[in-house]
């Protein structure tokens, strides 16, 4: 077995973690312009922006030594953040020490080889004459243009994993680490150190930003119940782990005053008893609004493994975990199905109007769905762009009905889903008149 992290390592060849160091040459991917024949060439530059998102990889260690990361650390117990296990799972390249090569450093953050995989057996040879991308996989390299290897890759830190380190815990978050969210073509394009051209599409084949995100939110229901169901997770001590839950549903004002107004709404996708805590279900709702469309004739099965699935929280821990199991497999079989599947120019069209449709937005009464919902709109306009489906200056339009969206979402503590709602509708709407 390897020791790549991520979902690539139980078939991957076994390899040694070289370091940033060993592919930062200025005739490899070191220089300072992209102005590379096969590739950019400037990686390592966008990897290291000390001012963007394209940037948080590389600052991911540094990040653990600030006053913040020292208080989180202080809370739990942990010593210094920087070199606690429980941290560096995700804010370093953690390679076992067996594994680590010269120019290895943990200090580099989340390095290249985090994502594409130890690359002793691969780096002398991936860019020679003879080389090719399918002998760079079989070699250790993670074929990240797969869409649903490259969630599972994300997904190891970006929601979690159960190996060590690479769980984000109830008590870190009240400890002050942020709630992690996952949606995986707004994170890709963000991260994006590529250019999308011929070549790329030889070796590779064209991506398609609305599969991308399709099999992001399959994969994420996927992570997620697979690890509800491991005891040591989905436990802490006498509680259910709280990680798990919908945060901002239980985080409300509390007043003991006889004439309070409630501040949530019933949720038509939860059958579960009133006052308790609700399973958090941001990328099931995006997922039903996918099947809605994109596979009909699954929609109906996963929509009722995801309601027998918060109806069993109401029963134990036994029923739960079997109802989890069923809506995994869905689950599966959805991402299976997005992974393989065409991608018409009206799909991007099509789950925008689903999300906000009469079947789905009146799910939208809690914070972490209805920013996924934003994030999901936002994400599918952008693709539309770069595809070709939308002028740039007919989606400059539209932006600032979307800014509307993320306005209503951009305070946890002062979050109204009906202003939410109204606010993504009126997007949609626009969205739906360029159609």
């Amino acid at each position: 077995m390897a020791l790549v992290l991520g979902a690539w390592s139980t078939i991957a060849p076994a390899g040694s973690f070289e370091g940033v160091a060993s592919c930062a040459g200025s005739t490899c991917h070191g220089r300072n312009e992209g102005d590379g024949k096969v590739v950019r060439q400037d990686e390592l530059r966008l990897w290291q922006d000390p001012s963007s998102a394209a940037g948080v990889h590389s600052r991911a260690s540094a990040v653990l030594a600030t006053p913040r990361g020292e208080r989180i650390a202080a809370a739990l117990g942990l010593g210094k953040a920087e070199s606690a296990g429980a941290c560096l799972g995700c804010h370093s390249t953690n390679a076992p020490n067996a594994a680590r090569g010269g120019r290895y450093l943990a200090s580099d953050g989340v390095g290249c080889e985090s994502c594409h995989g130890a690359a002793s057996d691969w780096i002398a040879t991936h860019y020679t004459l003879r080389a090719s991308h399918a002998g760079n996989v079989a070699a250790g390299m993670i074929p990240l243009e797969r869409p649903q290897v490259r969630a599972e890759v994300c997904l190891d830190c970006h929601f979690g994993s159960d190996r060590p380190g690479q769980f984000v815990t109830h008590s870190m978050m009240a400890a002050g680490h942020p709630r992690v969210s996952f949606e995986l073509d707004l994170f890709s394009s963000l991260q994006a150190h590529y250019d999308v051209d011929d070549d790329y599409i030889r070796r590779k084949g064209r991506p398609d930003s609305v599969r991308l995100w399709a099999v992001g939110q399959a994969e994420a229901v996927r992570r997620s119940t697979r690890l509800f169901t491991k005891p040591d997770l989905a436990t802490a001590g006498l509680f259910p782990q709280f990680y798990f839950y919908d945060c901002h549903s239980c985080h409300r004002q509390i007043t003991d005053k006889p004439n309070a107004a409630r501040t949530f709404e019933a949720n038509p996708g939860r059958p579960i008893p009133f006052g308790n805590p609700p399973y958090n279900d941001e990328n099931m709702i995006m997922l039903s609004a996918i099947a809605q469309v994109l596979v009909p004739g699954e929609a109906a099965r996963f929509n009722t493994a995801a309601r027998d699935f918060h109806a069993a929280m109401a029963k134990d821990r036994q029923q739960t975990v079997a109802a989890a199991q069923k809506l995994n497999a869905a689950a599966t079989n959805l991402s299976n199905v997005l992974a393989a599947r065409s991608y018409s120019a009206d799909a991007a069209f099509q789950v925008i109007s689903a999300i906000t449709s009469k079947a789905i937005s009146p799910r939208f009464t809690d914070y972490t769905g209805s920013a996924q919902a934003v994030m999901a709109v936002d994400t599918l306009l952008n693709a539309m762009v770069r595809e070709g489906r939308v002028t740039v200056g007919a989606a400059a339009g539209i932006r600032a009905q979307i800014n509307r969206a993320y306005a209503a979402v951009a305070a946890p503590e002062h979050y109204d889903p009906r202003a939410f709602r109204a606010a993504l509708g009126k997007a949609a709407q626009s969205i739906e008149a360029l159609h």
